[in-house]
């Protein structure tokens, strides 16, 4: 299925505000909450160059990267839960890794803790909040339109007349 996101963001800590308009496949094998989290990890890590990889029908690629002209990954921005050696994978071959989890990120740090991923220390991991997903799962429609805001670390999403206030944790994969 497609969905049509119109987005208009700010991010007053960064100094970035760009409006987007996203056509978004959703994979047959893909629910809401992972959908919704790879559209709110394309805006939040907004920068020039970064594009949706082929994700879950090619385990090659990332969720969203960046790749310079020349080829080389910059951004490699994973969703979900990705395996310890993915995430090894890309840590040698990106600048920068992201994970943006939006179900037990807890899970996820036990079992990198046991596996031998390269800089895991300087992986990020963002924390997608619970009730967000439930507030944008509830209104997901083919055709969306949000205005989201960053001020002070503090996100705010408007679908519609309804707002939801919540806050992005985002610590190292492995401490």
């Amino acid at each position: 299925m497609l969905f049509r996101f119109e987005i208009n963001f700010a991010d007053v800590d960064r100094g970035v505000y760009e409006d987007h308009d996203l056509r978004v496949a959703q994979h047959r094998s893909e629910d809401a909450p992972r959908l919704l989290t790879r559209v709110l990890a394309f805006v939040l890590e907004h920068k020039e160059g970064l594009v949706f990889g082929k994700g879950l029908s090619d385990g090659d690629e990332a969720s969203l990267w960046v790749k310079t002209l020349d080829g080389r990954v910059t951004d490699w921005i994973d969703v979900g839960a990705p395996a310890p050696d993915r995430l090894h994978r890309a840590s040698k071959l990106a600048e920068r890794v992201a994970v943006y989890a939006h179900r037990r990120p807890e899970l996820l740090q036990q079992r990198c803790q046991k596996e031998r991923i390269h800089k895991a220390d300087q992986i990020r991991l963002v924390t997608v909040p619970d009730e967000l997903l439930t507030f944008l799962g509830e209104r997901l429609d083919r055709n969306n339109r949000w205005d989201i805001s960053v001020t002070e670390g503090v996100t705010t999403v408007v679908s519609g007349n309804d707002v939801c206030e919540c806050t992005f944790t985002t610590q190292p994969l492995v401490p």
